[in-house]
C-alpha cells in the first residue's frame, strides 16, 4: 500500500494477515501466552457441563431437576429442558467458533456454526432465562442473572450486526464479549459438584449472588484485558496496522 494512500474505515481483520505478516511460531513463547493451553480449559468445562446438566433434564421425572420448579406453572420443566438444550448448545458452538484453524480452513463452516450459535441457541436461550425461568424462580440471584442474559443477547446481536456490515475486526471483538457471557453460568455447576463429592461447605445463598454477578463482571474484565493484550501484540507484529479495541479499526 503507498504511504499516500488515506487510512479509512476498517481495514484488513487483524485475525487474516498476509503469511508474510505473521509473527513467527510461537514455540518460545511459554506456556500460559499461548492459545491452545487455555482453549483446553475451556473445552474441559463445557465438556463437564455438558455431561453434568442432561442426564438430569433428559428424562421425564421432574423431581430430577436441578432448579426448583414453581407448581403452579406447569411447562417450567419443559422450558428448563429447551434452555439445558440451548445453552450447551451454545457452548459447544462457541468453541467451534474460538477455534482458529476452523476458521482459517473452512469459513462457511464457521459462518453457518456462527449463524447456530446466535439464532439456535444465544436468542432462544436468552428469551427462555428472560421471561419464563427468571419470572418463576426464588428471588436469589435473579436480577444479576438477567441483567447477564441482556448483555449476553445484546453483545451477541450487535456482533452479528457487524459481520452483517463486514466489519469484522469489530465483529471479533464483540463476538470476544458475547463468548465470555456464555461462559458465566459454568460455575455454580462446577462448584455445586465439588459441594457433593468433596464435602465443601459453601453458603449457597452468597455462591448464587456471587455467580450470577461476579461472574459475569470478571468475565466482560478478562475479555477486555485479552482484547487489549492482542491488540498490543499484533500492532507490534503486524504491518497492517494497530488495533484499535476501542473501536475494532485498524489504523497505521
Amino acid at each position: 500500500m503507498s504511504q499516500n494512500s488515506p487510512q479509512t474505515g476498517l481495514q484488513t481483520p487483524p485475525d487474516a494477515p498476509g503469511t508474510e505478516q505473521r509473527p513467527a511460531a510461537g514455540a518460545d513463547r511459554p506456556w500460559w501466552k499461548r492459545y491452545y493451553p487455555w482453549y483446553g480449559v475451556v473445552g474441559l468445562a463445557v465438556l463437564f457441563n455438558v455431561l453434568y446438566a442432561f442426564p438430569h433434564y433428559f428424562t421425564t421425572d421432574e423431581t430430577a431437576s436441578r432448579s426448583q420448579l414453581d407448581p403452579g406453572f406447569h411447562p417450567h420443566f419443559a422450558f428448563l429442558v429447551a434452555h439445558v438444550v440451548t445453552g450447551n448448545l451454545a457452548l459447544v458452538t462457541m468453541m467451534l467458533q474460538v477455534w482458529p484453524h476452523l476458521r482459517r480452513t473452512r469459513p462457511r463452516v464457521h459462518r453457518l456454526v456462527g449463524r447456530l450459535y446466535v439464532f439456535g441457541a444465544v436468542i432462544p436461550t436468552s428469551l427462555i432465562v428472560l421471561f419464563v425461568l427468571v419470572p418463576h424462580r426464588a428471588n436469589q440471584g435473579s436480577t444479576g442473572l438477567a441483567t447477564g442474559a441482556v448483555l449476553w443477547l445484546g453483545t451477541t446481536l450487535y456482533a452479528w450486526y457487524k459481520a452483517r456490515v463486514r466489519r469484522y475486526a469489530e465483529h471479533r471483538r464483540w463476538m470476544v464479549y458475547s463468548f465470555s457471557l456464555a461462559l458465566f453460568t459454568t460455575y455454580g455447576r462446577i462448584v455445586a459438584w465439588m459441594m457433593l463429592h468433596w464435602g465443601l461447605q459453601v453458603n449457597i445463598q452468597v455462591l448464587i449472588e456471587a455467580t450470577s454477578w461476579g461472574a459475569w463482571i470478571l468475565h466482560l474484565l478478562g475479555a477486555q484485558a485479552y482484547l487489549e493484550f492482542t491488540a498490543r501484540r499484533r500492532g507490534r507484529k503486524d504491518h497492517v496496522g494497530r488495533l484499535d479495541p476501542a473501536t475494532g479499526a485498524v489504523s497505521q
